[in-house]
């Protein structure tokens, strides 16, 4: 027995030197590099291209089988321009596991590949010759599946591979498209079934459409099972960072395990983090050049930073189920409009193919102007129908809490609940919410029907609300030096921007107790709203204001010049605060009706203001006209005159601490272009009676205005002494000038034809005396 293993043993060694010998003859004797001219013809023969061998071929058999190339270039389909080359590549085969039926590779390591792919604008491409027919690739198919149905599997294992310095790159002369991936690296350890292996990962991604310029490294345990369809990657940590689209400074790092299993359509995430950063610019300019490296971008217009983190510690995505721990998802923005910070959190997710349900889904909203700042809290259990696209914000809770100097009580704290109904099948979306929204009490229904182009239906009823708060400030405001104000003027006035309405499909109504607007206040206010490309009705409108109440409508025509056509009917009003508080005009006192019916049109609020067209009426009683006091200046007239004052003008500006009261005060005008004229003033007070005409013009905000004010007599009024009065300049220092020189010929004029008419009177008292008395005579 023991001399049966020995020989047996010896007989081994034997075959194994024998075997040995063999290869090594082999590998003596045999140069792969004599069968060169014969691989190049058959490359060309069988593919019409041209193949380089500009290298040594070099093959080893012990321990392992292997074969290195190196200087390696394949030209383009029948022709000599370049299409693929490699520096070196190097691969090696284990010999026994080949007897095992395993493939174990050793070595898989390729340095400098570069392949230059290009779709035609013909649709061909210059890679369509290499790839197999779909018929021959049916029968490939079919055969290695009968292949493996005869023989057992072969398994493969590959103890590393190494990509270096490769390049790839694709483009479409159609369109114009150009991709390329720059300085790839891959390593990787130990590559096989069931067997965990490091792998590294880096490359430059580079495209024009869309704008890419991404420099990506990538780590990982990679695990997987081809049989079973699984894949595991393990203490991922993946960066990127670069420019795409708009953004540019983008970093992205992501990190933890992700799996899949395939053929259960399983997938899952643990430890999962996904942070992102970047500034995106709201314009910017893509000049693209033949090299996708060269392509540059120039931005214009305002940019903002960005943040924004994802943390799943664990996710769980099945064929029918899925469920996640607690995950956040933080962004924060920093722009023109402010500092903004959200904060999503998802404290449970659990559902299947069919529906979803998040326990108490809450977001956090945080935004920092100079001038103020707001914190806006959603909260709410959220529901969903994946199959239906129905999901539910049942008992939705909405608070906002604002601090700011100009708010009320400079702090404002509120809130709203009430549910969100989304019917994404339908693109319908149903609101109702109610509660405290800013300083305001509020009670809205929301509907919304298509998401491209939302037809918007609203109800809504709001307590009181002080717009001016939320409106930009005027500039005015603040104190100017008399070159800013100079340079200011010269400065064009910004258009009207009224595109978003082009685009607007609203209708509904909207109903608030006490408002705030441009500092006019209303009361009961009601306005119905109808918008439609570009096109907006507000019909009625109508308030309680100043005392009194309005009523009309308001229509806008934004589909090219800007127009707007208004009529409104003031019944009762105080005018004094309502003229103070629109347009801080402090020159009237007076209850009683107004009447507007006006058009304008124009790019600008100035060009609107010159372009008004249309009528306005007043029709005041028990009043005054203030800064100057009629009464008061026509009896010093008058008292001048009987004294023979030589003053024959006199120029006075505003006095705000007179007024010139009156009984009535009536006028229409006629606006053209801007200007308001007007010829049928009647204005009474206890003394004196003003009729006039003149324009005020709204265009440049001035008055050029003739009135004559005439001190009555008799209770007729007939009689009195007559002064002209020019008002002139702009309404912010108004000029009054009174003409003497015309009260005094008025008043000479008056006393001659009164001596006239005193003569006239006595030769008529004589001329009856004398007929009488011949009268007499001639009966006696």
């Amino acid at each position: 027995m023991n001399k049966i293993l020995k020989y047996g043993l010896l007989g081994i060694g034997v075959v194994v030197a024998l075997a040995a010998a063999g290869i090594a003859y082999v590998a003596a004797t045999f140069n792969p590099n004599d069968y060169k001219a014969r691989i190049i013809k058959v490359v060309k023969d069988s593919k019409q291209r041209n193949l380089r061998l500009d290298g040594d071929i070099k093959l080893s058999f012990f321990p392992s089988i292997g074969a290195s190339l190196s200087k390696v270039s394949l030209s383009e389909f029948k022709s000599d321009k370049e299409f693929a080359v490699i520096d070196s590549a190097r691969v090696s085969l284990a010999i026994m596991p080949l007897l095992r039926k395993q493939v174990v590779v050793e070595e898989v390591a390729v340095s400098g590949l570069q392949v230059n792919l290009v779709m035609h604008k013909d649709g061909t491409s210059n890679f369509d010759d290499l790839l197999d027919p779909a018929g021959r690739k049916q029968e490939q198919q079919q055969e290695q599946q009968q292949q493996k149905a005869a023989e057992p599997p072969v398994k493969f294992d590959i103890a590393s591979v190494s990509l270096e310095k490769t390049n790839l790159s694709y483009s479409d002369e159609g369109s114009g498209a150009q991709y390329a991936i720059k300085d790839l690296n891959f390593k990787s350890g130990r590559i096989a079934s069931d067997v965990p292996g490091k792998i590294e990962f880096s490359a430059a991604i580079q495209a024009n459409q869309p704008r890419l310029d991404i420099n990506t490294q990538l780590k990982a345990t990679l695990t997987f099972d081809l049989d079973k369809q699984k894949y595991q990657l393990q203490g991922l940590e993946l960066q990127a960072s670069g420019a795409a689209l708009d953004i540019s400074s983008l970093k992205v790092t992501a990190s933890g395990d992700v799996s899949a299993e395939m053929a259960t359509q399983e997938f899952a995430a643990k430890k999962f983090v996904l942070n992102a950063s970047g500034i995106k610019a709201r314009e910017n300019e893509v000049s693209a050049s033949a090299n996708v490296s060269e392509a540059k971008v120039k931005q214009s217009g305002q940019s903002y930073k960005f943040e924004a983190g994802l943390d799943a510690p664990s996710l769980s995505l099945a064929r029918d189920k899925y469920s996640g721990d607690k995950m956040t998802l933080n962004a924060k923005l920093d722009g023109a409009f402010g500092n903004v910070a959200a904060s999503l959190s998802l404290p449970g997710v659990e559902g299947s193919a069919q529906s979803f349900r998040v326990s108490a889904l809450s977001l956090d909203l945080d935004l920092k102007q100079p001038d103020q700042t707001f914190n806006v809290k959603f909260s709410s259990p959220l529901a969903g129908n994946i199959k239906t696209r129905q999901f539910d914000l049942g008992n939705l809770s909405v608070t906002v809490n604002a601090t700011g100097d100009k708010l009320p009580n400079k702090s404002v704290s509120s809130e709203m609940k009430g549910g969100v109904h989304v019917d994404a099948l339908k693109q319908s979306v149903q609101v109702n919410l109610a509660g405290g929204l800013l300083q305001s009490q509020i009670k809205a229904k929301l509907g919304v029907q298509g998401f491209a182009e939302p037809a918007i239906k609203f109800d809504a009823d709001i307590d009181q609300f002080d717009a001016d708060l939320y409106l930009p400030k005027s500039s005015s405001a603040a104190p100017k030096s008399p070159a800013n104000s100079v340079s200011a003027a010269k400065q064009p006035e910004q258009p009207l921007d009224l595109s978003a309405l082009r685009k607007l499909n609203l209708d509904g109504s909207l109903r608030i107790g006490m408002l705030k607007v441009m500092n006019v206040k209303f009361t009961q206010l009601r306005v119905d709203v109808k918008a439609l490309n570009g096109l907006v009705n507000i019909n009625p409108i109508s308030a309680r204001l100043y005392q009194g109440s309005t009523s009309g409508s308001l229509s806008l025509n934004a589909q090219t010049t800007p127009s707007l056509a208004i009529i409104q009917n003031l019944n009762g009003v105080n005018v004094a605060p309502l003229a103070k508080d629109a347009a801080n005009l402090d020159m009237l006192e007076g209850k009683g009706s107004i009447g507007v019916n006006l058009t304008a049109r124009g790019n600008t609020v100035g060009a609107m203001k010159k372009a008004l067209n249309g009528h306005f009426s007043l029709n005041l009683a028990d009043g005054a006209v203030k800064g100057i006091d009629i009464d008061k200046k026509l009896l010093a007239a008058q008292t001048m005159l009987s004294g023979g004052g030589g003053v024959t003008s006199e120029s006075l500006a505003a006095n705000s601490g007179e007024k010139s009261t009156f009984r009535e005060f009536k006028a229409t005008f006629k606006v053209t272009n801007g200007v308001a004229h007007n010829d049928d003033l009647s204005l009474r007070t206890g003394l004196v009676r003003v009729s006039g005409q003149g324009d005020i013009n709204i265009g440049n905000d001035s008055v050029d205005y003739f009135a004559k004010a005439a001190i009555a007599r008799t209770a007729d009024g007939k009689g009195g002494l007559t002064v002209p009065v020019h008002v002139s300049g702009p309404y912010a220092d108004l000029k009054y000038t009174l003409d003497y020189g015309a009260m005094l010929r008025e008043a000479v004029k008056q006393k001659v034809d009164e001596k006239i008419e005193s003569r006239k009177q006595e030769l008529k008292n004589q001329l009856q005396d004398q007929l009488k008395d011949k009268l007499k005579g001639l009966f006696n």
